[in-house]
């Protein structure tokens, strides 16, 4: 939940119980409200005189002449889009050449971040549409079918500005004929418990998709389009934040088989057949570098996971603390890295390495959570298990007599890990704090074992909810390790 003041964890006071825990919500915070959409675009996006520039994190710069266009449309989708659409509107506007209609699938409604998406226009022009995450839905399908009459309507002498952003691939929803819904809901519900990575799950997903993997931008050409994308993936490629609707694809009907059977996927009939027509060739490919759709088309990206971490390192800077990025790619299983980040901590501890505290860890990325067939799931996402398994970790190590003998009233080492958008998984919360006080072992061990955390973090006043926050640049996590002489 944001405000004119930023992002706001629920209970902070309570949460932040010493300085230790204040400075991992502090830097938290502060990196989350980096990546707020308004943020990035007010510095990638420029309007010169009848010059549209924009500015990519890489450096990047496409400039576009706006004299030379009939219409300028905006196009876009993900759970970042309403705040960034609303922004690129309000930068056009300001610069004489407001858009001339803007249509974004959300889960957000463009002027209100944690309010319902509605119909109505906002001043800029932007027109919310409602669309549901993780899962695609009915009145996404009815969105993205709106959005994509819009792409048929533009003309060869008109702009089309995609803002594109994380969560897309769920809110941009057009099953592929003959696919249903139901069977998108089936094939995405069995992708996303499978541990499958991010390039995996949507390989599949842009060939069961009308939309998905460059159709979008097929369905656009020949008018000129300029992608503004909020990244979400590690790496940034852009044919995989939000499954890439107007870039080219770089995987096949083929990958999207393998992926079925490397994770032995139950899935509806009509998907199979789907994915084996076009591995076959009876069904066309999703177009790929040198395809005409691509002929008049730029993309870059506008925010990442990277925004995040250096404000969140100047954040432990500003508070006296030395801050170290272990990482901004970190993947896996989050109980995996969970129990690593604790062991870097401990090891700063021990013997001032890698970093000699007080220092701040700090790594982005996006942790899975893999759940077994036979294992019924419970709840709570990534981030939330990174949290309990890290605190798990600290509670049986060499710090955890000490801090229980404090009573919790000082922390040598607290863990602290977000999803930025903030909802880690199908939860309230967007992820938890811990130190090696906070749980009890025991009950960690079952609950990770269950795949059921965040009613163990919740018992402990330990789960962290902000309200989605209307970006989305994927997990930070701050590890504070406090001076190795001090209590």
């Amino acid at each position: 939940m944001t405000d004119g003041s930023g992002v706001r964890f629920r209970d902070r006071d309570r949460l932040a119980r010493t300085p230790t825990h204040e400075t991992a919500l502090d830097c938290l915070a502060a990196g989350i409200e980096a990546a707020l959409p308004e943020r990035l675009i007010r510095d990638a996006v420029s309007v010169r005189g009848e010059s549209l520039r924009i500015e990519g994190t890489d450096g990047a710069v496409c400039e576009y002449d706006l004299d030379a266009y009939d219409r300028v449309s905006l196009l876009g989708a993900g759970k970042a889009t309403a705040g960034a659409a609303e922004a690129v509107a309000g930068v056009l506007a300001e610069g004489g050449r407001p858009i001339d209609e803007g249509l974004v699938v959300t889960d957000q409604s463009p002027d209100e971040p944690d309010g319902d998406s509605v119909d109505e226009p906002s001043a800029n022009g932007i027109e919310g549409l409602p669309g549901d995450h993780p899962l695609p839905s009915e009145r996404g399908v009815e969105s993205t079918r709106r959005v994509l009459d819009a792409a048929e309507r533009a003309g060869p002498d008109d702009l089309v500005l995609a803002v594109i952003t994380g969560g897309g691939s769920a809110l941009l929803a057009a099953p592929a004929d003959p696919l249903s819904v139901d069977a998108l809901r089936g094939l995405t519900s069995a992708l996303l418990a499978s541990g499958a990575s991010i390039d995996e799950i949507n390989a599949v997903r842009k060939h069961c998709s009308a939309v998905k993997g460059g159709q979008l931008a097929r369905t656009i050409a020949p008018a000129t389009t300029a992608t503004l994308a909020v990244s979400d993936v590690i790496g940034d490629p852009l044919d995989t934040i939000a499954s890439g609707p107007t870039v080219p694809d770089r995987s096949t009907y083929a990958d999207a088989l393998a992926v079925l059977d490397r994770y032995d996927l139950d899935v509806s009939a009509a998907v199979r057949e789907r994915l084996r027509a076009g591995a076959d060739g009876e069904v066309s490919e999703t177009p790929t570098a040198g395809d005409p759709a691509f002929g008049r088309s730029t993309a870059v990206v506008v925010g990442n996971g990277r925004t995040a971490l250096d404000a969140a390192a100047s954040a432990a800077g500003d508070r006296g603390y030395e801050p170290l990025v272990l990482s901004a790619s970190v993947r896996g299983e989050a109980r995996e890295a969970g129990t690593t980040h604790a062991a870097i901590a401990e090891e700063c501890v021990a013997r001032g390495s890698p970093i000699e505290p007080p220092a701040v860890l700090l790594s982005g990325g996006e942790t899975t959570v893999t759940v077994e067939e036979a294992t019924e799931p419970g709840t709570g996402g990534p981030n939330a298990e990174f949290v309990a398994s890290a605190g798990l970790a600290l509670a049986e190590g060499p710090l955890a007599d000490g801090e229980r003998a404090d009573n919790g009233s000082a922390s040598r080492v607290v863990v602290a890990s977000v999803d930025t958008d903030g909802l880690d998984g199908p939860t309230d919360a967007a992820g938890g704090v811990a130190d090696a006080a906070t749980l009890d072992p025991d009950a960690a061990r079952d609950a990770l074992a269950r795949h059921d955390v965040s009613p163990l973090l919740d018992d402990a006043d330990a789960l962290l909810r902000t309200g989605p926050t209307g970006t989305n640049v994927n997990d930070l996590r701050a590890v504070v390790v406090e001076n190795r002489d001090d209590g």
